[in-house]
C-alpha cells in the first residue's frame, strides 16, 4: 500500500513538471530566458514619448507593452518612432550591475561648451568670490580678514571717467627726462587697497576706443610716431605697469618712464611691473604685482607698445587702516546650474 502512494506521489510531480515545460514551450521561453520586466521609453519623432515595458519591431509596425496602460499590447506605425533616439536613451540609463551606481546620461558637448562660456564669463577667484561681467577692471582686496572685489574706473585728468576699459593713446620718448604726462585731482584715490600686494582683473573683451583723436603730449621730437598713434597703430601687445604717483596739494601726478627697459633687469623707480596671465575662457586678465606696495598712491597703466602708452589708467592707493571701499563684492553661495534644452531655430 505505501509502495502505490509513493508511486502516486511521483506521477502527480511529473505531471507537474511536463506542464510547466509545456506552457514554457508555448510562449517560447524557458524558465531560464524569462526576464524580469522593466521600464524604458519608445521615444517618438515629434519629441514625446510612450513609456514601455518592452517592444518589437514588426514589420513596419512597433509592437510594445504599454507601462502606462497596465501592460496592454499595443502597436504603433514604425515611422512614427524615432528609435535611434530610443536606443540612445536606453544605453544611458541602463540598469547598472547590483552595487554599482547607474552611470550618468550623456550630456551634449555643445551645451557643456555653452555652460563653460557661462562660468567663464564669472570666474571664481575666491571660494564663492566671482567676478561680475558689470565691471570692467576689478581689485581682489582683504578687509578684516575677509575677501572682497572692488571695482575700479578708469580717470583721465577727470574728464574721462568709465568703469570700463577705454584706450586714451599718447606717446612718450623713452628716452626723454621723467616729466608729467598724467594728473588726477584730490590727493587720494577713491579706492584704497587694504594688502599690499592687490590682484587686479581686467575684462578684456569690454575694451574701446575712446572717442576723439589721441591726445598727444611732448615727445621730444615723436611726432612721426605721434601720427601713428592717431591711425590707431599698435606696436605690440600690451603690458601693465602700476606707477607711483607723486602726491600734490589737491593733485595727484603720474610721470613718464622708460617703457623699453621695461621686462629687463634695469629697475625703475617708481614703477612696479607686474605678470599678466589669460584667466580661462579669455574674457579676463589677471595682472599681479610683481612686489609688495608700499602704503601710498598708484595708477595701473596699460602700455600699448614700445613708445606708446593709455592715459587712460585705474587710481588706487594702499592703505591698511582706511576704511571699506564702496560697491564692493563679497563671497556669495551660488546654487547649482542646470543645464536647459537647446531651443529650435
Amino acid at each position: 500500500m505505501k509502495i502505490w502512494g509513493w508511486l502516486l506521489i511521483g506521477l502527480v510531480l511529473a505531471g507537474g513538471q511536463a506542464g510547466v515545460a509545456q506552457l514554457a514551450q508555448r510562449s517560447g521561453n524557458t524558465p531560464a530566458e524569462t526576464k524580469v520586466p522593466h521600464r524604458t521609453r519608445l521615444i517618438l519623432k515629434d519629441g514625446s514619448h510612450q513609456m514601455v515595458m518592452s517592444y518589437t519591431v514588426v514589420g513596419t509596425r512597433v509592437r510594445f507593452v504599454s507601462a502606462e496602460r497596465g501592460g496592454d499590447t499595443e502597436e504603433i506605425p514604425l515611422a512614427l518612432v524615432d528609435l535611434e533616439a530610443t536606443k540612445r536613451w536606453e544605453s544611458q540609463h541602463a540598469s547598472a550591475e547590483p552595487g554599482q551606481e547607474r552611470p550618468a546620461p550623456a550630456i551634449d558637448p555643445e551645451l557643456l561648451k555653452e555652460e563653460a562660456d557661462r562660468a567663464a564669463l564669472t570666474p571664481e577667484v575666491a571660494p564663492d568670490l566671482r567676478l561680475a561681467p558689470e565691471d570692467g577692471v576689478l581689485a581682489f582686496d582683504t578687509f578684516h580678514g575677509a575677501p572682497e572685489l572692488v571695482p575700479l574706473v578708469q580717470s583721465e585728468s577727470d574728464v574721462n571717467r568709465q568703469t570700463g576699459h577705454n584706450i586714451l593713446r599718447s606717446m612718450i620718448n623713452p628716452m626723454a627726462s621723467s616729466h608729467q604726462i598724467v594728473q588726477l585731482k584730490g590727493e587720494k584715490a577713491a579706492v584704497q587697497m587694504h594688502v599690499s600686494e592687490p590682484i587686479f582683473y581686467l575684462r578684456t573683451d569690454d575694451e574701446q576706443t575712446a572717442s576723439g583723436e589721441a591726445l598727444t603730449v611732448d615727445t621730444h621730437g615723436a611726432s612721426a610716431a605721434a601720427s601713428g598713434a592717431r591711425r590707431g597703430k599698435k606696436s605690440g601687445p600690451s603690458e601693465y605697469v602700476i606707477v607711483r604717483v607723486d602726491v600734490r596739494q589737491d593733485a595727484r601726478v603720474v610721470a613718464s618712464f622708460n617703457t623699453t627697459a621695461l621686462g629687463t633687469t634695469k629697475r625703475q623707480e617708481d614703477v612696479i611691473e607686474t605678470r599678466t596671465t589669460a584667466m580661462p575662457g579669455g574674457h579676463w586678465v589677471k595682472i599681479v604685482p610683481g612686489e609688495p606696495l608700499l602704503i601710498g598712491e598708484y595708477a595701473l597703466m596699460e602700455v600699448l607698445g614700445e613708445k606708446e602708452v593709455n592715459l587712460g589708467v585705474w587710481d588706487f592707493g594702499v592703505h591698511p587702516s582706511a576704511p571699506e571701499n564702496r560697491d564692493v563684492l563679497r563671497p556669495e553661495k551660488r546654487r547649482a546650474g542646470r543645464l536647459g534644452k537647446r531651443e529650435q531655430d
